[in-house]
Parts: structure tokens; C-alpha cells; sequence
């Protein structure tokens, strides 16, 4: 925090909530800023540098070393501070200098103060429309600035007068204004102070900083004045880019606001406005645009065009006997000298020639380094007397005799203003090719003439471009195709010639649209109070638009603030992870940089930990760019990122999950929308930790434009974490709060890896009566088998029937075992509601494996062979014997449907269209599964229960010393998902999770534990057990007789797997299709795998109508269209089906066989323990 005189921070700041936000604080930042502020608008101001003081300005040539910043692209090399007061680019045949601290370049430039030539003005890249105004605005800022002359003429101006007159054509010397205090003007009533404005003392010093509080920068007039009214000033803060808000609207304290802007000050961390006002200079405002350009921000081609350097050219003369007084002086010479004898401001002789460029002179500062002068960036005319004037030099001072006199020469001019300034993609920073400048030759010739008069040395640099005055690249023009901005300074939005983003300016030099001539400060200011008056205009009419009565501003209190945006309590963490793998089978690379911070620690306590309350430490925002080269040939850079490493769904609260959104923005103006989540569950014990704290599930979907019908991108894979890349993500750890995170996240791994203690339980659901009483009556039928047992059927008319021209074929659903999957009280949307809702009438067969119905001895071909023909003898009975049945089953039902089939007991002329979900005349297990029925625990099982094979599964259910054996057993097996609940943990570990707890709503799960589930009929796992390891349809005796009827299955079918398998693979279905569309060619065969879903889930699940009734539905419509079409379809070829392949292989089996090895691990352990 920087404090002085006048300057503190207001209490009540909000780092995001303001009206404009300026970047940088040079001739056009300084004047947006003042204007917008003193017209009641709420402005912060970001400057990249540091606040200069008057004794902080270098005064020797090692603290003048420690404040430049030297980047040489030729070299590849950088060294000196980010925000050194110096900066400068070396490029190719090129060197540029600007400056950095709050007040810009006119911190260290001469403060010379020329009004913008004719011949600039009339240039035809000039904007007609800055003419209106330009002398108005240009009197506002010489005003603002307070130029004045001296009185005094100093002993350079007087060398310079004398010899220039006849050395170039037609030489005129002009008298130098500054933006200087001399002291000879009455200066303004009431003038805003900050500092002590002092008095020039003509030391000579001006190039590196004023250290007497002279010069007039804008800090101590532009600045203060916007400060004084109310505006923000926020140093050491640099912009890095500007895009619009994606979420248009900013919250702080709650308050929704609408902010059209977002202007970022790293990757992560950003303020939100609805007015950008870039004047970083013409390479920092341009930099700024190209980046935003690479995040999707539309701007014209010409952006980076036009760059003019202003026909800079410098030269150093040395050796001089002219007194020409070319040194700055020090405080104690100042007390030795004369004031009309000292050297005088940098810059107080003027000479322009009618070829078309001036000639200045100027004073060496003190803190120079004279040997960069001297040889090392520069080379000698005449050639050969470097030597002899080092020598020379080092002697005079060696005896103590007078020393010769330097001065600097600068010329300026009209250069061609073909200069281009570019991005390199390579290292991400800006490279520049500086103009054409036809008229060089003729002002080296001019600092030879003027050497020559003065009899010293030319020492002429190395570049052929050297430039201080930089111009361009954000060019106003009337139009897109000239320019980037329009003569308001308003960026133009390239999908119309004259279109701008709104809200989005340019006030500074890189507007100006050609050299100047001469020095531009004065040009820059005055372009800047044109377009502020414009910028002013169009931010009160949109306020007073949305919001009439607008609160002023406070102008009480004022701060200019180093702080960033960080709280000083806040703990920190910076992290930098790298993830790789294949989303949609293409390579993808994502590169991100989060910062986890937390505000309130002590909120925190260690009641939370108990609860399960994930640390704020572990929740942060994300920055970087994605690689994905197969979507975008660039990177995509993302430009919002949520992470949370400790998300806990109460549905599943065993289970921990590290969940990244990320929104990415691409340079062609698309956005997409990377999700991923990392699943740690603690029934895979420690022995997959490592994979799944290192594996990132990930969906990749593009956003879709407004108003677009275009089929938006969704892909789907798999990123992960090397184990390099994660141990260089430990080592790259940055910020106060590293160890406290690295502590918080083996915490939750403990906890949920190696105590498996739950955060938080399901809540205590009440299942009221009130969605029966809305649901669709019913009557329940009592059907008598063939072998005289008694199942029941429940019957659901659809009143809708009589009037239809044509009748819809009744549907008979077939559940799974035991668990109700059709029938859904709890829920606003189940399978029975959706076909009720299509016209059908809906028939519910309760086999001898409900609840309702239990069998003590039964077997899947008795629900087959006995209890499904008796089912569709009712519907016949009631229907017609000619009716057509379409059949929706799943796991058992699908078995035991296909038995009916294929065993011939019932025929498929009743038969309109069969769909299956996980379930098939094949029946191919997940390794878990397959293990577990491998193995004698089904012999075991039915061994420990005796005749009484039908376990209660109620925790409050009487059941025998038997039954509470097989379920305390049943507890200890592995199983993929832990459950609070008891009953739902028993049943899952006999034979797996039926279902993924995170799809089923908490209301549905406590009804099927607690009303449907409530008895397990155990008597048909041996023949399950059976069909498992058969691995396809057997009957009780375990003989394939059913496969080997094909031509009983003549039906159109719909095979449906999960894509996220708990019980069931995918072959399943792909198996039986294959089989289908062999055998079957005239029927219609389909086949679909819908990720996230288990096993009943696909049925039960709250988005089951979304993404699986669909599929049902359109399969029964078509079979309804089809009727009794005989039209012949495809045959294909048994060798083609048997090359062919699982398309959705990459969602087979969520187990491994690790997992399955560990069960036998367990059981052996056990039996170990027992004898």
C-alpha cells in the first residue's frame, strides 16, 4: 500500500464494481479518467507501474540500471523489473523506449508541448471529424497541462541558435513550451494539489524524472483531478485483456449489476465494467487488443497496422568544445552555478527544416550510462576517433582540466507510417517492424553538418529505427477497413464496416493515424479530450437509461492503491497443472493455472471437518488455455474457470469428487464449455486412488450462438495427471497457504479413502400419499399361472383410446428382479405416465419375484415359461386374440422375455416390438459381478438360508438368526457404491449397485427401499447364477436351449445398455443386435448405449425421460407405423458382423479386475478368520 499526503484508501471500496475502468495513465488515460470522473462516473484506474515520487527518480547510473527493463527479441534474453520506469524493446534493426509508472511517458519525456502541425492535420488518413473541435480541445489541454516558456535562454539553446542558422534548408527556429513549472505564469486559482509543485531549477535532469517536482506530468494535474473526484487509481496492476462478460452481470455484496465488460488482470483474476478505456500506449494497447482478439474478441484486420515511430532518429555528440553545458548537474552543483548557466530543461532549442523534420538538442541526464552512448549501441562519424576520444576524455580527468561537452540530438519527422506491430503466437509477446523513413538520410547528413559546427564526435546509432515517439496501431478512421477505431475512439466490431463494441474505447497514441512531425504529447492529450468528451456523453446517456436516479460518486475521500485484488487475510494458493489425454479420440492438452483462496479461515473450525464440510482452501479459480488442435488450430484460453477438489452430493456421501467447469474462448469468436470430474470412491479401497485422483472425466461441448439451430459439438474422454506432471504441481506451489492445503487435501483423502467417514447423510424423506392420489388410476388383476401360481398384473386404461381413428397396441412391462422400475409414485415423470401420455394402455406384470408375490421356489424360465404367456393370455382375453404386444423389459424381465420366445411359449406374432434395457438373450457381467457369481457365494447363500429363501430386507423386519447372518455377510462384500442407508447396503452387496445413487432422486430411493424393495426371493439365483457364467440364455439345468431358435424371435427389437455399467456390459446389447440383424435381417434392429447411467438407473433415474424414454418411444412408434410391412430390408453378412466391433468399447465395465481380485482377497481373508 502506497500512503502520502491526501492519499488513503477508502473503507468501503469494491474492487469489481465500477462504471469505466481506464488502463494506464499516460496523455490519453490521464484525460479519460479526469473527465469521466469529474462528470460523476465511477472510474478505477489500472496502472501497470509503479507511483513515481520526485525522490525515487534515478540519479546515478546504478539506480538508473535498476530501473530499466531491457527486452531484446534477437537474444531472446530480458532482465530488469516487469514495472521498471524504462522500458525498452530491442527487435531486429529496431529499438523502442517507453515508459511505466502512474503518469506515463510524461514522467520522463521533456514535456515539450507543440501544437499539432498543419501538415499532419491535412493528412488524408486524418479523421475529419477531430477537426470540428481540435483547436477547442487543444487549448483544454495546454490548460490542463499549464504550459509555459522560460525567460532565461540556457547556454545549449545559444550554441544551437548560433550554428544551426544555413546548415539544412531553410531552418526555422521554434521557441520551446514546456510542461514545466518556471514560475513565470500566474498559475490558476485553487489549483488541485497533491505534492508541492516546485519551480525548475534547470538541472537538466528531466529525461529520467524530475527530482525537484517541477515538471508537470499528468499525475499532478489530470490525475489528481479525477481523484479528487472520486476516481480509483490502482498501481502495480496491470491489464492483460478485456472480453465481454459471458455471465453479464457482476454480484458484489449480492447486488446483481450489468457489466458488459470483464478486464483482466491475470489469467485468473478480473474487474468487471461496463466502459474499457485502453490507453496503455500504442505496445501496450495493441498488445492488449491482440489478446483479446485470441480470446474470441472481434476486431478489424488492421489492428496493428499503421504503426509510426514519428521518424525518430538519435544521435549522442561527444567531444565537443562548444559550451554547450550538455551534463545534468547534481544538488550540490546546482549551489555552484548560476541558474541562466546551468543546463536548463532536456530540451529548450528547436530547429525544423522545410524538408519535412526537426532537430532538437538535448541535456544528458546524470543517471545515463555514458558508455551506451559511447560505442556500444552506437557507431562514430567520422569513423576511427572513437579511440582517441576515450583516451583523450579519460586523461582530462585523469589531470583534472575541463572536461568536453556532450549533447543528445533528436530528429523527428513524417516517416511513411507503414510500421506493423504483431503478435507473435510463438512466445505470446508483441513484435513490431518499424516504418519506412524516406527522409533519414538527409537528417544524418544534418547531424553531420551540425558535428561538424560543433567540433566534436557523432556517435549514430546502431538501428535503423530509434524511436521515443511512438504512433499507431489502433488507427481512428471512419471505417473497419481503415482503421480500428472510429474518431470517438469506439473499437470497430468487423461484422459491419462502422459497427463498434459498445463500450469499448482507445484513448491514447495509438489512435493517431500518422507521424506527426514533431513532439506529440500535446496531439495525444488533445485526441484524448476529444474522445473523453464523446466517452462522457455516451456513459451518462446508458445510465440514465438503466438507472435514472443514479447515486453520485463520493468525493470526500480519494487513494491511489498498490494493492492488488487479494485480501491481506486471505490465504493463497497457486497451482499450475498440466493434463493430458484423448476427449472425443483427439488429443487434448489443457494447461491450468488455479488460485484456491480462502477469506474466512476462522470461520472454519473443526466442527466442519466432522460434518463434512469441504475447506473453502479447496475451492478456486482456474486460468490458462486448452490445446485441442483437432476443434482449434490456436489455443483455446480460458476465461472463466471454476474448480471445487472436495464435492460432496448428498446422495452419495461416502463418495469424494474434484470437479473443474471451464469456459474457453477460441480466436475464431466460438466459446466451449470443458467439464470434467474426478470420482473417488472408496469401495475400490487404496488400490485405485491413484487412478481416479488422477484421472479427469471430461465433456466437451461447444456453446451454441444465439439464435442457432446448428448441432452443437459433445464429446466426451479422459484427461490425466503424469506422475511428473503432478510432482512438478506440488513443487511450482506458490502462496501463503501451500502447506495448509497440501494438508486439507490429504485430509479429505484420508477421510475418504482410508476412514470412508460420510459428509453429511441422505435427509429424512417423507413419502406422502399425494403423488398417489395424482397419479393415473389403476386396477390390479390376479392372473392364475399354467402351473396354478398367482401373479398378479396392474392395468392402466387410457381414456384417450376411444377417440382414436386407430387404436395404439397395449404395452406389457416386465421388471427387473425385484426392484420396481416403471412405476414411479415419487417421481413427476416415469415410463408409465410417458406411454399413457402417447395413447397406450399400459399392463404391469408382478411376477413371482415382486414383493408382492414372493415364489419360495422358483426360477427365471418358470417367469418365462409360465407367468409372461399367462400375462399375454389376459391382454388377449381382453384385447383380442389378434392383438400385437409391444414389450418394454429389463435385466430378469429381458431374460426371462427371451426365454418365453425363444422356448416357444409364446409366439411372436403376438409380439409388435420388443425393447430391453440391460438385458438380452446374452448376459455379460461386469468383472465385479462376474467374480461374484464365479465364485460359491450364491451356494453359500442359499446354504445359510435353508428353506426359508426369502429375505426380508427391512432393518425393522422380523427375519431369523438365518436371514440376519446372509445380511451381516452381505454387509462386509465389496460392492462399487456405499449407501447410509442399510437395507439399500445389503441389497447392493449381494449382487451389485443397482443403480448410481448420484441419478436417483433421494425421494425415489427411500420409497424403493422402504415399499417396493422390501423382500429378496432368493430362489432363483441358482439359474441366475447359471445364466451368468453361461454368459447367454439357459435353462434350469443349464442347457443352451433357446439359442438355438432364432427363427422364433421374428420381431423388431431395441437393445439398451448403460454406458456407465454397474452390473450389465454393453456387450449385452451389442451381442444380441449382432445376433438379431443375423438371424432376423427382416426386422428392424437397433442398438443404444446412453452414458451415466448403471443398471435400473436407465429406467429410474432423474433423467431417464430426457435421455432413455426417447429411444423407447421411437421404437414403438415406428413398430405402430410398421404394422404388417413386409418390406424386405438389408441381409448382412455373418463375416461382416464378425469383423465388426463394439463402437462403445470405451464404456465397458466401470470395475477393473483389480477391484474383482480384491473380492477374492476378502472372501479368503475371511474364510481364514472363520476356521
Amino acid at each position: 500500500m502506497e500512503k502520502q499526503a491526501g492519499i488513503e484508501q477508502r473503507p468501503d471500496d469494491r474492487g469489481d464494481d465500477y462504471d469505466a475502468i481506464v488502463v494506464g495513465s499516460g496523455y490519453g488515460g490521464s484525460v479519460a479518467a479526469c473527465r469521466m470522473s469529474t462528470a460523476g462516473i465511477k472510474v478505477c484506474l489500472l496502472e501497470r507501474g509503479r507511483r513515481w515520487k520526485a525522490e525515487d527518480f534515478p540519479t546515478d547510473s546504478w539506480k538508473m540500471m535498476s530501473a530499466v527493463r531491457y527486452e531484446n527479441r534477437n537474444l531472446g534474453i530480458r532482465f530488469g523489473p516487469e514495472d521498471a520506469l524504462f522500458q525498452l524493446h530491442e527487435q531486429k534493426d529496431s529499438l523502442a523506449a517507453v515508459a511505466c509508472g502512474l503518469g506515463g511517458g510524461s514522467l520522463i519525456n521533456a514535456g515539450v508541448m507543440v501544437p499539432t502541425p498543419i501538415r499532419a492535420r491535412r493528412n488524408p488518413k486524418w479523421p475529419k471529424e477531430w477537426e470540428r473541435d481540435w483547436d477547442i480541445c487543444e487549448s483544454s489541454a495546454a490548460a490542463m497541462l499549464r504550459i509555459q516558456s522560460s525567460s532565461v535562454k540556457f547556454p545549449i539553446a545559444k550554441v544551437m541558435g548560433e550554428i544551426a542558422e544555413g546548415e539544412f534548408e531553410e531552418s526555422i527556429e521554434s521557441s520551446v513550451k514546456l510542461s514545466v513549472n518556471f514560475d513565470t505564469e500566474e498559475p490558476p486559482s485553487n489549483p488541485p494539489k497533491l505534492d508541492q509543485i516546485s519551480s525548475c531549477f534547470a538541472c537538466g535532469n528531466c529525461l529520467v524524472g524530475c527530482p525537484y517536482n517541477a515538471k508537470n506530468s499528468t499525475d499532478k494535474n489530470y490525475l489528481i483531478s479525477a481523484i479528487q473526484a472520486g476516481c480509483t487509481i490502482r498501481t502495480k496492476c496491470q491489464a492483460r485483456y478485456v472480453i465481454k462478460n459471458p455471465h453479464g452481470t457482476c454480484q458484489p455484496d449480492g447486488i446483481s449489476r450489468k457489466r458488459r465488460w470483464r478486464v483482466y488482470i491475470n489469467e485468473i483474476d478480473y474487474i468487471t465494467s461496463d466502459w474499457v478505456i485502453l490507453s496503455a500506449g500504442v505496445l501496450g494497447t495493441t498488445e492488449i487488443l491482440f489478446q483479446s482478439q485470441m480470446r474470441g474478441l472481434r476486431l478489424p484486420d488492421t489492428l496493428g497496422s499503421g504503426f509510426s515511430c514519428n521518424g525518430n532518429t538519435l544521435a549522442y555528440v561527444a567531444g565537443s568544445a562548444a559550451p554547450v553545458n550538455g551534463f545534468g548537474l547534481n544538488r550540490k552543483q546546482l549551489s555552484e552555478i548560476p541558474f541562466q548557466d546551468r543546463p536548463g530543461p532536456s530540451i529548450s532549442s528547436s530547429h525544423t527544416s522545410s524538408l519535412g523534420f526537426t532537430i532538437q538538442s538535448a541535456i544528458l541526464p546524470r543517471a545515463y550510462p555514458y558508455m551506451l552512448f559511447e560505442g556500444i549501441t552506437t557507431y562514430t562519424w567520422p569513423t576511427g576517433h572513437r579511440f582517441f576520444q576515450g583516451i583523450v576524455d579519460r586523461l582530462k580527468r585523469f589531470l583534472g582540466l575541463r572536461l568536453s561537452q556532450s549533447i543528445i540530438l533528436n530528429a523527428m519527422g513524417y516517416d511513411e507510417s507503414d510500421g506493423k506491430i504483431m503478435l507473435d503466437k510463438d512466445t505470446d509477446k508483441i513484435c513490431f517492424h518499424p516504418p519506412q523513413d524516406p527522409l533519414l538520410p538527409r537528417k544524418i547528413i544534418a547531424f553531420q553538418k551540425l558535428t561538424k559546427k560543433l567540433g566534436g564526435i557523432l556517435f549514430m546509432s546502431r538501428y535503423r529505427s530509434t524511436a521515443v515517439h511512438l504512433l499507431g496501431g489502433c488507427n481512428a478512421s471512419s471505417d473497419s477497413s481503415g482503421g480500428v477505431c472510429n474518431h470517438k475512439g469506439q473499437v470497430f466490431d468487423p461484422k459491419t464496416p462502422a459497427a463498434v463494441h459498445s463500450g469499448l474505447y482507445v484513448c491514447d497514441a495509438s489512435l493517431i493515424p500518422c507521424s506527426v512531425g514533431i513532439n506529440p504529447s500535446l496531439t495525444i492529450a488533445t485526441a484524448a479530450e476529444h474522445a473523453s468528451r464523446y466517452l462522457v456523453q455516451d456513459i451518462l446517456e446508458y445510465k440514465n437509461k438503466i438507472s435514472p436516479g443514479s447515486e453520485a460518486v463520493d468525493k470526500n475521500q480519494f487513494f491511489v492503491t498498490a494493492k492488488n485484488l487479494e485480501s491481506d487475510n486471505a490465504s493463497t494458493v497457486l497451482i499450475k497443472e498440466t493434463m493430458r489425454g484423448y476427449v472425443g479420440g483427439m488429443p487434448c492438452t489443457v494447461h491450468l493455472k488455479m488460485k484456491m483462496q480462502s477469506q474466512n479461515l476462522k470461520s472454519f473450525d473443526k466442527r466442519n471437518w466432522f460434518t463434512g464440510e469441504p475447506h473453502p482452501l479447496l475451492r478456486g479459480k482456474a486460468g490458462g488455455y486448452v490445446v485441442f488442435r483437432a476443434i482449434e488450430k490456436e489455443k483455446l484460453h480460458i476465461i472463466d474457470g471454476e474448480m471445487d477438489l472436495c464435492v460432496v452430493d448428498c446422495r452419495t456421501p461416502y463418495t469424494q469428487y474434484m470437479c473443474y467447469r471451464l469456459l474457453l474462448a477460441a480466436a475464431s469468436g466460438s466459446r466451449y464449455i470443458l467439464e470434467g470430474k474426478k470420482i473417488m470412491n472408496p469401495c475400490h479401497f487404496v488400490l485405485h486412488a491413484w487412478r481416479e485422483t488422477t484421472t479427469l472425466h471430461v465433456t466437451f461441448n461447444k456453446v451454441a450462438p444465439i439464435g442457432s439451430t446448428d448441432t452443437m459439438l459433445n464429446l466426451k474422454g479422459e484427461l490425466r495427471v503424469s506422475f511428473l506432471e503432478l510432482l512438478k504441481c506440488f513443487i511450482s506451489l506458490k502462496g501463503n497457504g501451500r502447506g495448509r492445503f497440501i494438508h486439507l487435501l490429504l485430509q479429505t483423502l484420508v477421510r475418504t479413502y482410508i476412514l470412508q467417514i460420510p459428509r453429511g447423510t441422505r435427509e429424512n424423506f417423507t413419502v406422502t400419499d399425494s403423488y398417489d392420489r395424482s397419479y393415473p388410476s389403476s386396477t390390479v388383476d390376479d392372473i392364475r399361472t399354467a402351473d396354478g401360481f398367482i401373479i398378479t398384473c396392474r392395468h392402466w386404461r387410457n381414456p384417450s383410446l376411444l377417440n382414436r381413428d386407430k387404436l395404439l397396441s397395449p404395452i406389457l412391462l416386465l421388471n427387473g428382479y425385484t426392484m420396481e422400475s416403471y412405476w414411479l409414485p415419487t417421481e413427476p415423470q416415469d415410463l408409465v405416465r410417458t406411454l399413457l401420455d402417447e395413447g397406450h394402455e399400459v399392463w404391469l406384470l408382478q411376477t413371482r419375484l415382486h414383493p408382492l408375490n414372493p415364489a419360495n421356489n422358483a426360477t427365471i424360465e418358470d417367469i418365462g415359461k409360465y407367468d409372461i404367456p399367462a400375462a399375454i393370455g389376459k391382454i388377449l382375453e381382453v384385447h383380442g386374440p389378434s392383438t400385437k404386444i409391444h414389450v418394454v423389459a429389463h435385466c430378469a424381465g429381458g431374460l426371462a422375455i427371451h426365454i418365453a420366445l425363444m422356448g416357444g411359449h409364446v409366439s411372436a406374432t403376438h409380439i409388435a416390438s420388443l425393447s430391453c434395457t440391460n438385458s438380452s438373450m446374452f448376459f455379460k457381467l461386469t468383472a465385479v459381478a462376474t467374480i461374484k457369481m464365479w465364485l460359491p457365494l450364491v451356494p453359500v447363500s442359499m446354504a445359510i438360508l435353508g428353506e426359508k429363501n426369502i429375505l426380508p430386507l427391512l432393518e425393522k423386519s422380523k427375519g431369523s438368526s438365518r436371514h440376519r447372518l446372509l445380511k451381516f455377510i452381505a454387509r462386509c462384500l465389496p460392492r462399487y457404491e456405499r449407501c447410509s442407508c442399510k437395507e439399500c447396503e445389503v441389497l447392493s452387496r449381494i449382487f451389485g449397485n443397482a443403480f448410481w445413487h448420484e441419478n436417483v432422486s433421494p425421494s425415489l430411493h427411500q420409497w424403493l427401499i422402504t415399499q417396493s424393495a422390501t423382500n429378496l426371493p432368493m430362489s432363483t439365483f441358482p439359474h441366475l447364477r447359471r445364466i451368468c457364467n453361461s454368459r447367454y440364455i439357459v435353462d434350469s439345468n443349464g442347457n443352451n436351449s433357446f439359442l438355438i431358435h432364432p427363427e422364433r424371435m421374428a420381431i423388431s427389437t431395441l437393445y439398451i445398455s448403460s454406458g456407465r455399467s454397474l452390473l450389465v456390459t454393453p456387450d449385452t446389447s451389442f451381442l444380441a443386435n449382432k445376433y438379431m440383424k443375423l438371424h432376423q435381417p427382416g426386422f428392424r434392429h437397433e442398438r443404444v448405449v446412453v452414458d451415466g447411467f448403471g443398471h435400473s438407473d436407465l429406467l429410474i433415474g432423474e433423467k431417464s425421460h430426457e435421455k432413455v424414454f426417447p429411444h423407447i418411444i421411437s421404437h414403438i412408434r415406428l413398430a405402430e407405423q410398421e404394422g404388417n410391412d413386409s418390406t424386405p430390408r438389408k441381409n448382412y453378412s455373418k463375416e461382416a458382423l464378425d469383423w465388426a466391433d463394439d463402437p462403445d468399447r470405451e464404456y465397458r465395465d466401470f470395475g477393473s479386475w483389480f477391484f474383482a481380485l480384491a473380492i477374492i482377497f476378502f472372501l479368503l481373508l475371511l474364510h481364514a478368520l472363520l476356521v
